[in-house]
């Protein structure tokens, strides 16, 4: 296990009621703001409705950033820092990296927010709010979130990396990687459901579909003909930056992504490993019939991931992309 990762992990037990000796987070609650900045969500909504009418895909994609942010180090917008001449950041480790994007919506809910209550909202709250209203605003569940998170003084690309799954992961890697986390089998299924909306790149179904595991033929899970559409879209020696939808009803967030494992037709391997481990295959198939209980297990999940937190000192950054100045010994003083 990375050293990183020991030591996030050592402050989960912390915060959780653990005896491991990394400084405990703040606690936090639904409402921070509502003194300080009580119009705070409301701005977060609004710029992301103007976002997802202006590229529906964003929604998706400004979704990706909660997770991609809270694993590696907790929930501090560290994702969001740009690399310095002394800092590689997370937005070009290998699970990132022609990938995650729509970087510049959290920037436009963060100007409007410091307008209206400059240096009072942390961008790592911003993500978890933006997370938020994507989903409700593509027609999931909406939910009361917890804020009060301070961001990051810094990031690390070697974190990510050591951290984040492949789209190549099969569901006994995620397992291992949640439970990390104190979220369940049930959490990890769930919390898959955010490919109910968005897409992903050829690049990540190339080995799915032409050497699935060095065997030189294509996953045997997939379903024949969606397998056809597949090979139309993503052919050998194509371009592989051309993008699939997640599931068939990729603009709406419901439970059909669950259907479709059900059914071999996946889009990544880590979509249908899902279905084919035993362990796994009872939530989707569960969730593939209550949509409901796929919202529940969804919110749960959501909000048990925003809780994550690595204790470490932080700031309210005036720019989400870069720590502000300030002398080093004030910073560890915050």
């Amino acid at each position: 296990m990375p050293p990183t990762l020991l030591l996030f992990l050592l402050t989960i037990a912390t915060t959780t009621g653990g005896s491991a000796g990394a400084a405990a987070a703040p606690p936090l609650r639904p409402g921070f703001y509502s003194k300080t900045c009580p119009r705070a969500e409301l701005i977060v909504r609004q710029v992301m409705k103007k976002a997802m009418i202006r590229e529906p895909r964003s929604g998706a994609s400004v979704m990706r950033l909660q997770f991609h942010d809270c694993f590696v180090n907790g929930c501090d917008g560290s994702l969001l820092m740009d690399d310095t001449p002394s800092m590689l950041g997370e937005k070009e480790s290998l699970s990132n990296i022609n990938s995650l994007r729509s970087y510049e919506v959290i920037d436009e809910v963060k100007e409007a927010i410091e307008e209206e209550c400059p240096g009072t909202v942390s961008c790592a709250d911003i993500i978890i709010m933006a997370a938020r209203d994507a989903v409700s605003l593509s027609g999931g569940p909406h939910w009361e979130v917890k804020l009060g998170r301070k961001d990051s003084l810094t990031a690390s690309q070697e974190d990510s990396n050591n951290i984040m799954p492949s789209p190549r992961a099969n569901a006994t890697s995620l397992i291992e990687l949640f439970a990390n986390f104190n979220l369940s089998i049930k959490d990890l299924v769930a919390l898959s459901g955010s490919h109910s909306i968005g897409k992903a790149r050829c690049f990540s179904i190339m080995f799915r579909l032409y050497n699935q595991s060095g065997s030189g033929r294509p996953d045997p899970t997939i379903e024949p003909k969606f397998r056809e559409r597949l090979d139309r879209l993503c052919p050998l020696g194509g371009d592989e930056n051309v993008t699939g939808d997640l599931d068939a009803t990729p603009e709406v967030f419901d439970n059909q992504y669950f259907k479709d494992l059900a059914s071999g037709r996946g889009f990544l391997n880590s979509d249908e490993t899902l279905f084919t481990n035993m362990k796994t295959r009872e939530f989707v198939l569960q969730f593939s019939r209550g949509e409901c209980e796929f919202f529940n297990a969804f919110v749960e999940g959501m909000i048990k991931m925003g809780d994550l937190q690595s204790g470490r000192p932080g700031e309210i950054r005036r720019n989400c992309r870069v720590a502000n100045s300030r002398p080093v010994n004030v910073l560890l003083e915050a």
